[in-house]
């Protein structure tokens, strides 16, 4: 089910953060880059969370936009 068209993009995220992170961590040794990918991993575990959640995804973007709305 990683790979439904509704998922598929969260999963590619997450995979392709989770081998970034140990990329950095293990080879390049760089703290800051590494920990970037983290954030970015688990942003992308959570919003593929969401999508086994009805109408989660749209109530969580709606909020974010909502939020983050800057007009003035």
């Amino acid at each position: 089910m990683m790979f439904d068209r509704v998922r598929v993009l969260a999963t590619a995220i997450y995979v392709g953060c989770v081998l970034l992170a140990l990329i950095c961590a293990l080879l390049i040794h760089n703290k800051i880059l590494t920990l970037i990918a983290i954030i970015v991993e688990i942003c992308a575990l959570t919003w593929y969370g969401l999508s086994y959640i009805p109408f989660a995804r749209k109530i969580v973007s709606d909020m974010f936009v909502r939020v983050f709305d800057t007009e003035i």
